[in-house]
């Protein structure tokens, strides 16, 4: 990210391109809250942000690169807008995404296991009886 003064008012379009995202997605973040409201405009009415911004949107798209969500994210500058470290509360929610994940290996683990043991017992060549009633009788039970 490229350093920019902290007194600095930034046009959507600036802060686009020094955060790498979009124009549509920061107005976006802008709509559910994930921005400070933008207070001032230009004489030609453009919003001007704030060069901590981009501060913000730094979090916001390392967050989101962890599995957090933007309603996860929203709550965590909740608690940094109210002046405290949200440190805690980001620790919990990635605690919570280690289990989800290790659930999802377990599922994945459990699916390959079934996986391997209809692979084991394949029949290229199902017994016509078998072939007429079912669509595929190495699944069908």
């Amino acid at each position: 990210m490229v350093s920019v003064t902290h007194d600095k008012s930034l046009k959507i379009g600036e802060v686009a391109s020094l955060s790498g995202l979009s124009v549509k997605t920061i107005r976006y973040y802008e709509d559910i809250g994930l921005l400070s409201p933008t207070v001032e405009r230009s004489e030609s009415g453009y919003r001007l942000f704030n060069s901590l911004v981009l501060t913000r949107l730094s979090f916001v798209k390392r967050a989101k690169s962890l599995g957090l969500s933007l309603s996860e994210i929203r709550e965590i500058l909740e608690i940094r807008d109210l002046g405290q470290l949200p440190c805690g509360e980001v620790k919990q929610c990635l605690l919570s995404k280690v289990e989800a994940i290790n659930q999802q290996i377990a599922a994945l683990e459990t699916l390959r296991g079934e996986l391997k043991e209809l692979l084991a017992h394949w029949q290229e060549q199902p017994s016509p009886n078998q072939a007429a009633q079912t669509i595929c009788p190495n699944i069908q039970l």
